[in-house]
């Protein structure tokens, strides 16, 4: 294990071997094996196990722990063959804009 800067300057912790993770869809219809090959404080890189055509990634749970109660909500920050990048939700980023929108009507 390594710890590196990365472009952003967010410490970044690189796995020598992975660690293996699921991805699972929000609405919990799919689930995809992947491994986490670094991670931040602000995302990951995962190496995805088998296709992901068709899943719906935009955003989506990464979980952490065999029983799911170590887990992240992520969203696709991009795509390089069977390496994805995720940025990590924060509770309440998509309620903030949506809630400040319904107050002005």
């Amino acid at each position: 294990m390594a710890v590196k800067a990365d472009h952003r300057g967010n410490n970044r912790v690189v796995f020598e071997r992975g660690i293996s993770a699921q991805m699972m869809g929000i609405d919990g219809t799919w689930r995809r094996e992947c491994t986490v090959e670094d991670v931040s404080d602000s995302g990951a890189k995962l190496t995805i196990d088998g296709s992901v055509e068709g899943l719906h990634l935009k955003e989506f749970f990464l979980l952490l722990s065999s029983t799911g109660l170590a887990y992240r909500r992520c969203e696709l920050a991009w795509v390089n063959g069977d390496q994805i990048g995720v940025n990590f939700l924060k509770v309440g980023d998509k309620r903030k804009k949506a809630r400040s929108t319904a107050v002005g009507t």
